[in-house]
């Protein structure tokens, strides 16, 4: 038996190749979700009137102002842009406590919940019918957010109903 053998057995060399494997893998699909997320948003934000500042959604961490955006209710531009900065102030706060040990896990709980709620808002206007956007958020968590790419892919180029 040699004591130098980096590895316990063959099995444990085996193990970690198919975890840089799996992390690899993982990578890859996290970065084609997030070009289909901004390619939704920023083709949204162009057909729906905000093709000034549809670039954002290509950056990261600010692309959410883009959801806040799209989902914002006012009566004109002005104040559509004034609460959707409002609401991204907020969520960057919650994303800066989310770093606190203790408080961090409800500040992340609560910004995953802003996110399934804007992002139900964004259904919405694309549906134009409360139980449909209900239904297809239930669908999205189930699926992982497939069925979001799917159907925002499908609405990207059309204007909100509501």
């Amino acid at each position: 038996m040699n004591y130098y053998d980096p590895y316990y057995s063959d099995y444990d060399a085996v193990f970690g190749g198919f975890m840089v494997v799996f992390f690899l893998i993982f990578f890859v699909i996290l970065i084609i979700g997030y070009i289909v997320n901004a390619l939704i948003y920023f083709m949204t934000s162009k057909t729906n009137g905000f093709s000034d500042i549809a670039y954002i959604a290509w950056i990261p961490i600010i692309n959410i102002y883009s959801l806040f955006l799209l989902t914002a209710n006012g009566e004109d531009d002005v104040t559509i842009r004034a609460a959707a900065k409002k609401t991204t102030l907020i969520y960057a706060g919650l994303f800066i406590v989310s770093f606190i040990p203790a408080v961090g896990v409800i500040a992340s709980l609560v910004m995953f919940c802003y996110w399934i709620y804007y992002s139900y808002r964004l259904l919405y206007r694309w549906t134009g019918d409360t139980s449909k956007a209900v239904l297809y958020m239930i669908l999205s968590i189930i699926t992982g957010g497939l069925f979001f790419a799917i159907y925002g892919l499908m609405r990207m180029k059309r204007p909100f109903i509501v």
